[in-house]
């Protein structure tokens, strides 16, 4: 069975690499780092479809960060801090609908990865950015009004029920 986990975190690492080297085939990044990497444990297809997936939409991934975390210039964050947030804010916004990760799983994750991969900040400057970027998601206002109307209902049918 595919450990999400670990290939999170080689999703990161080919990212970290294109950072490095923005003209490098971003298909060879790939496939040496999952050969490179105990394959049966991997979901290559998560991780190509990911890396990928942030590649596409980078421009306005990391608009969000910049926007999340004004006070921190993108040039200044550091390169493991900025490709966690990248990996999570394309599971939170961008990932198809039928591949979509639930919200506090990929904080979470991205939490653990900066706690094991950053710096001694990291996990709470990712929690941090991760928590404004998904409050101010639609994801989030669809949830919450879900659980709004979830509420009523239950207050709806217990007051029906009192009488």
């Amino acid at each position: 069975m595919a450990n999400r986990h670990r290939s999170r975190i080689c999703v990161m690492q080919s990212l970290y690499e294109l950072d490095l080297r923005p003209s490098a085939n971003i298909s060879k990044i790939i496939a040496r780092n999952l050969k490179e990497k105990e394959k049966s444990d991997l979901d290559e297809k998560y991780v190509k479809d990911t890396v990928l997936g942030v590649a596409k939409n980078l421009t306005k991934i990391d608009k969000s960060i910049t926007d999340s975390a004004p006070e921190w210039p993108l040039e200044q964050i550091a390169r493991v801090d900025k490709n966690i947030l990248r990996v999570a804010i394309f599971e939170l916004l961008y990932e198809k609908k039928d591949a979509k990760v639930p919200p506090k799983v990929a904080i979470d994750e991205a939490v653990e990865i900066a706690k094991a991969f950053g710096g001694e900040n990291s996990s709470k400057f990712v929690n941090g950015v991760l928590g404004t970027i998904y409050r101010k998601s639609d994801v989030y206002r669809k949830e919450q009004a879900k659980e709004k109307k979830e509420k009523d209902k239950k207050s709806t049918k217990t007051k029906t029920e009192k009488k």
